[in-house]
This record gives C-alpha cells, sequence and structure tokens, in this order.
C-alpha cells in the first residue's frame, strides 16, 4: 500500500490542537438585512426657511449621524424583541438662485424612524461588571428584565431625490395667520438606506486552542529614499488614461492577477 508523502507532510505543518477553553463571545440570535427607500421627507434647514430666492437645490452630501435604538419584548411571542430605530441624517444642499451660478451651500437634518422583530432569546440572570457595568435590571421583586443587544450597521446613504416643497410650519391642525402662513418652503428628500440589524447576547463557548505564534511578516522600515525615487518606482497609471467601456473588464483582470484577458 502506497503513501502520499506530501499530504503526511502538509499534516505535519498544520498546528497542533492543545486543549480547548473557554471564551465569552457576543453571539448573534437573529439578524436581517434591509434595503429601505425613505421618500419625501422633510430636511429641517438650520437657517430655518428656505430663501424665496433659491430655485434650485442639488444634494452634496448626506450621512448618518445617529441612531437612537429602543428595544421592547413583544407581547405573546417570547424571545422575541421589537426594534425601533430613529435614524438622524445630516445633509449639505446646494441652493441655487439661478441654474448656472455659484451655489450656496445650506445644511440640515432628517428624522426617520423604521422598526424590525427579531429573536433575541431569553435569559433571567444579572451579570455585575467590576467597572460598574450591569447587565439585567430589576423592575421589581424577583423579576429581572434582561434585554438582548441591538446593533446597526449602516452605509452612507444615497440622495435617490432633491426638491423644493413645503411643509406645516405647526403641528397639527395646519394653522397661520397673517404674519405667518401656514406653510414654509423646505427641501423635500428621498433616501436610499442599506442596513443591516442584529440581536447578540453575552455567552461562554468552547473553542480549541493552538500554539502561541508571532506574526510572519516582518515590518517594513521607513523608506529613506528621496520623494523623486520614490516616485520613480511607481507603476504608470495606464488606466487612468484609457476610456472605459461599460462592459470593460479591465479592473477585474487588474485586480484578479490569476484572470486571464484573452479568454
Amino acid at each position: 500500500m502506497s503513501f502520499d508523502t506530501s499530504m503526511a507532510d502538509e499534516f505535519d505543518r498544520r498546528p497542533c490542537i492543545r486543549d480547548a477553553v473557554p471564551i465569552k463571545v457576543n453571539r448573534v440570535f437573529d439578524s436581517c438585512s434591509d434595503r429601505e427607500c425613505i421618500a419625501n421627507v422633510p430636511v429641517i434647514l438650520d437657517s430655518g426657511e428656505l430663501p424665496c430666492n433659491v430655485q434650485l437645490v442639488k444634494s452634496k452630501c448626506v450621512r448618518v449621524a445617529d441612531v437612537c435604538m429602543r428595544i421592547e419584548p413583544v407581547p405573546f411571542n417570547r424571545g422575541f424583541y421589537n426594534i425601533d430605530l430613529t435614524f438622524t441624517f445630516r445633509v449639505e444642499l446646494l441652493a441655487y438662485t439661478h441654474a448656472c451660478e455659484k451655489p450656496k451651500i445650506l445644511e440640515g437634518t432628517v428624522y426617520a424612524s423604521k422598526s424590525s422583530i427579531l429573536y433575541g432569546s431569553e435569559s433571567n440572570t444579572q451579570t455585575f461588571y467590576s467597572n460598574g457595568n450591569i447587565v439585567g435590571k430589576t423592575d421589581a421583586c424577583c423579576e429581572v428584565v434582561n434585554l438582548p443587544t441591538a446593533n446597526v450597521q449602516v452605509v452612507s446613504p444615497l440622495a435617490l431625490e432633491t426638491k423644493i416643497g413645503t411643509v406645516c410650519r405647526q403641528c397639527e391642525p395646519c394653522q397661520g395667520n397673517d404674519n405667518f402662513p401656514p406653510t414654509m418652503r423646505t427641501v423635500i428628500m428621498t433616501l436610499g438606506l442599506f442596513s443591516v440589524i442584529e440581536l447578540t447576547r453575552p455567552v461562554t463557548i468552547m473553542v480549541p486552542t493552538y500554539d502561541y505564534t508571532i506574526p510572519s511578516k516582518e515590518c517594513c522600515n521607513i523608506d529613506t529614499e528621496t520623494p523623486c525615487a520614490v516616485f520613480d518606482k511607481m507603476r504608470f497609471p495606464t488606466e487612468e488614461f484609457s476610456p472605459i467601456m461599460l462592459n470593460d473588464n479591465r479592473d477585474t483582470c487588474d485586480t484578479q492577477p490569476k484572470c486571464n484577458c484573452d479568454s
């Protein structure tokens, strides 16, 4: 019976499992991804009402400034929780009095809310840490509420539409007087938002451990060459000077050396 020596060498190079140790991690019990179109939300401008001479607005930048989260158990569904999210967006706008004139930059805030129901399991324990943190609270004698932890990951929102509109100056009913009309000019936006929501709890699990190791990559020394010498070693960016067609696959071939551009 023959024995493949190359396979034996491969097993010899594998790190040896030394032991199994317990570690504390945050386990994801449930998660969801969402593609949401937040349509026709008014921008609360820092300067107040949109100036009357502004005839055109465009979006310059939109970012997520903050997310407020509230978690509540879902009645009659043990282990499930409703996560209520309120997003705060900061926006920068280009305001034009005429189409070809230099725009004025306006800033404002947009608020949007959404909710999701996820499974987060149950736990009736309280955990006290030396830094003063407490997981699980007691609202009454012998009653412990230990909620899971929610987190949301978002990317920069997409400004799908930016236009001038009107909103009520006051809360319902929309009323006004001679000095203050019932509506005011502002900017109305439609945003596209991608998000991932997770519910986690701290758990203790067993994992295998291997021999201690150090990085095999050596640290590079600071280059003491002149800036021009460093520049001379850079690859000429030929692709930046070549028009790219719609179905051009050159970027894929450049980033993946193994791909065959001729096939």
